[in-house]
């Protein structure tokens, strides 16, 4: 459906993009997953037409996206990171702005209006100005209006920021029902726990690259344990480091440190490690790795927001 390739984009000496490469596959839900500064809204807006790319092409079924490519781009619907929303309109008002910007006809955008407050929750409210509304309420305000003209892929940008788990939660239901009715989401976020909830696929991207892209479980199969054990920072910790490395692999944040088990590893040699230090095992947490294992796997670094 939509193929990116050798897609670089500099700002002055700045490489915000170096290189992507990656395909989306219709009815798929792929999440940009990467702290803040990673690329992921210049990627967005490169796809969305908002930015030009320095070198590399975007084609959707096969047309370029292209800067003339408007019956093409008519395709994609986007939720930017920051809100596209008129304070001064009413709800109604706004989505109707939208709705003919698409040329849509009178009777179904009504139709199409009160659908989708109805889905969102905000049916009650659309004779309201959006400056009264919550951020919560922008925000799903918002993914309406990208939707109105019924496009075949969505780019969400960040859609949650600043909004309270209420409104998350409900953002997250609209977005997975669609996805079940078949629309196409690139939904980029900087929060493990999204990418993991909503994504059937995921694009790790970091520094202007895709560091790694396929489904979790995909992904976490590039960690070298299975088991990890966390254990908090501190002198009697840093003091038994030496010996629990006998036993797998050490990363440290200030926070805490993670003992990958190695193959073989007994969590009974690791315990009695922890005895000889007077450490309480009650103070360790063993968990499986997650997306923040793998991102500190693949960088040496800890996920910053």
């Amino acid at each position: 459906m939509l193929a990116i390739s050798s897609l670089t984009k500099r700002y002055d000496n700045l490489t915000a993009l170096a290189g992507i490469d990656l395909t989306i596959e219709p009815g798929e839900f792929v999440g940009l997953l990467g702290p803040n500064g990673a690329g992921k809204t210049t990627l967005m807006s490169l796809i969305a037409g908002l930015r030009t790319a320095d070198t590399g092409t975007i084609t959707l079924d096969g047309t370029a996206l292209t800067a003339d490519a408007a019956a093409a781009r008519s395709r994609l619907g986007l939720v930017p990171q920051s809100l596209a929303l008129y304070d001064e309109l009413t709800a109604e008002e706004n989505l109707r702005t939208f709705g003919e910007l698409f040329a849509l006809d009178a009777a179904t955008l009504k139709a199409r209006i009160d659908e989708g407050l109805a889905a969102v929750g905000l049916a009650d409210r659309r004779q309201d100005r959006v400056k009264t509304f919550s951020g919560g309420m922008k925000r799903r305000l918002n993914l309406i209006a990208a939707l109105l003209h019924r496009p075949q892929l969505l780019l969400c940008d960040e859609p949650t920021v600043g909004v309270n788990p209420q409104s998350r939660n409900a953002i997250f239901e609209f977005l997975e029902a669609r996805n079940d009715e078949g629309l196409t989401i690139i939904y980029s976020t900087h929060y493990m726990e999204e990418a993991t909830r909503l994504c059937s696929r995921i694009a790790i991207i970091d520094h202007g690259k895709i560091l790694a892209d396929g489904s979790l479980a995909a992904l976490l199969s590039h960690l070298p344990a299975a088991e990890q054990l966390r254990l908090p920072a501190g002198p009697a910790i840093d003091a038994a480091l030496p010996a629990l490395a006998r036993h797998g692999k050490i990363t440290s944040t200030p926070e805490h440190h993670t003992l990958a088990l190695a193959a073989g590893a007994r969590l009974s040699a690791v315990f009695a490690v922890l005895e000889q230090h007077n450490i309480p095992g009650a103070d360790c947490e063993l968990t499986r790795p997650g997306l923040e294992e793998l991102f500190l796997h693949l960088t040496g670094k800890a996920f910053r927001e």
